[in-house]
């Protein structure tokens, strides 16, 4: 197994002022020689310097020490929740806490809930380490570090973040008992930018969804292969309350590789973002859509903040209105960091991913048809969007060709209940669960082997499908690395994946359900009226000839 770099292993170490100047005088030599951007102690040195003094810290990531005998709430602020973590953000340092929420009445068993928080956690750094991060690429994962933090400090953060949660989410409450948490890069800053320029970092976070048409022999629904789950699902979601209004955002012009398919999409994004778009501004979220979903958020808020870094759009910009034209800049601001690969200083063309076995374009997107080319043009291969897709399309069965799998698993399981551990169905996702994903047999022999390892490619393919990408950037002067390639304005940028949690194996037939759900309600809502019920309502009717 390859050795853990020093600069991402916690050192639980003494406090003291050797230790911290030897931290930052470390990063500023990195600093002074161009290489701030993968700053990593030489641990010889920090280990002498670590000697000296009396009581516990964390040095954790790159350069930041956290000293959990001195944690406070008031240095913590509410960054955000989702259904199953919350997370602070610290006030100075680039760094943000996951801790986890449970529903209330978990709460009488705090002993339980402890452990079982415990392995939750380690469940999801492990994943991320060793399954998706060899999967989606180094540079764009962060698996974190598991912290034990003091309880009196997690009891009070969790008062004082209560008032600041929004009452749809407060139905579950944060885990006081364990102590557990993870620490991640605060991704909504960019931690070594220098701050020459005024103006904060801008972080856009899209959940892209799926971006493919399933393309398996199992489906029984024709609509399946020309409609996308995402625009089948908004119909679902509106007939059940979930939003007000139907999105016209389809993931598949956004992961088409054409400029202005990608466009489309972020526009539409933008005028409707339900859960899939925020944009933060200094760490502080600045658009996204409100909890109650009636109110749509204000663009014209959102151009007001972006104005400072498009300054030459202030103006009439190519006939379009000066808001228009900033919102026309930093959509193609995001279309640039999506389709980079990281690799701006080679020449040539890049390589390129296809969806070969898949329909280019969904017939519920808004996009033009005339407009429609060359279908779909491609994704760079190192993009951040063509490493998505690529694990997205690990599920090659669809839901209608896992569940009878998953059933042919729960009964083995039934006989022979102690081979779960060794099929890894809860874990651990360590390089053999991993083994079991990439070398997965491509025909059914109709074993359990065979069954597991579909399942398991089919979890790994909905975490892609349910991920968000983080793009921030700011403004930089000509000689700093990672710049978008725009003409103007000149930024330096980072992208990053996120929300890359396991999906439980118990949740396969409630996606199976669902499914079922989604696609029969999309039929009903779209189909229409016979022939024979339009002339019933007509029959009636009298005609009326005037002479001419």
């Amino acid at each position: 197994m390859r050795k853990r770099s020093p600069r991402v292993r916690p050192i639980i170490a003494q406090r003291g002022r050797a230790l911290a100047e030897a931290v930052v005088a470390l990063h500023r030599r990195c600093v002074r020689r161009g290489s701030s951007r993968s700053f990593a102690p030489d641990p010889d040195h920090l280990a002498r310097s670590i000697k000296s003094a009396p009581k516990p810290l964390l040095v954790y990531g790159r350069f930041w020490v956290m000293e959990l005998d001195k944690m406070d709430e008031n240095d913590w602020k509410y960054h955000g929740e989702g259904n199953k973590s919350l997370v602070v953000s610290h006030l100075q340092h680039c760094q943000v806490l996951r801790l986890l929420k449970f529903p209330s009445e978990d709460s009488a068993h705090t002993r339980q809930t402890a452990e079982q928080a415990f392995r939750h956690i380690l469940n999801i750094v492990d994943y991320s380490k060793y399954v998706m991060k060899p999967l989606l690429g180094e540079k764009y994962v962060h698996s974190g570090e598991v912290v034990k933090l003091p309880l009196d400090f997690v009891r009070q953060l969790s008062l004082k973040v209560q008032q600041e949660r929004p009452e749809l989410r407060c139905d579950k409450v944060m885990d006081t008992f364990s102590g557990c948490g993870l620490c991640l890069p605060n991704l909504t800053q960019l931690p070594l930018h220098h701050l020459r320029d005024h103006r904060p970092p801008i972080c856009v976070e899209i959940k892209p969804k799926c971006g493919f048409l399933p393309f398996s022999r199992h489906i029984t629904k024709e609509c399946k292969r020309k409609v996308c789950r995402f625009c089948m699902h908004q119909h679902y979601k509106l007939a059940n309350g979930k939003w007000k209004r139907l999105s016209r955002y389809c993931p598949l012009d956004l992961f088409s590789g054409s400029k202005q398919r990608m466009y489309v999409a972020l526009k539409n994004l933008l005028e409707e973002p339900q859960n899939n778009l925020k944009i933060f501004k200094g760490g502080e979220l600045i658009f996204s859509c409100k909890d109650d979903a009636k109110q749509q958020p204000d663009l014209n808020d959102l151009v007001q903040h972006l104005r400072p870094y498009f300054p030459h759009s202030n103006g009439l910009y190519n006939g379009h209105q000066p808001g228009k034209a900033v919102l026309n800049e930093f959509i193609q601001v995001i279309c640039s960091a999506l389709l980079s690969g990281g690799d701006s200083n080679r020449s040539g063309e890049s390589r390129k991913v296809h969806l070969s076995e898949s329909r280019p374009l969904c017939e519920a997107s808004p996009f033009p048809r005339d407009l429609l080319r060359n279908g779909n043009q491609g994704l760079p291969k190192d993009s951040v969007l063509a490493k998505i897709l690529q694990v997205q399309m690990l599920d090659n069965l669809d839901i209608e060709g896992i569940y009878p799998l998953y059933k042919r698993v729960e009964q083995y399981l039934e006989e022979f209940p102690k081979e779960r551990n060794r099929l890894q169905i809860d874990g651990p996702y360590n390089e053999s669960f991993m083994d079991t994903v990439k070398n997965c047999p491509v025909e059914d022999d109709g074993s359990v082997e065979y069954a597991v390892g579909k399942v398991h490619q089919y979890r790994v393919a909905m975490t892609a499908k349910d991920c968000s990408i983080m793009i921030t950037f700011a403004p930089c002067e000509e000689d700093e690395e990672h710049q978008l390639n725009l003409e103007k304005p000149r930024l330096t940028y980072s992208i990053s994946i996120l929300d890359l949690d396991p999906k439980p194996y118990e949740g396969i037939p409630h996606q199976h359900k669902l499914d079922t759900k989604i696609v029969n309600y999309y039929l009903r809502s779209t189909q229409a009226p016979p022939p024979s019920s339009l002339y019933k309502e007509r029959q009636e009717c009298t005609l009326l000839f005037h002479a001419v």
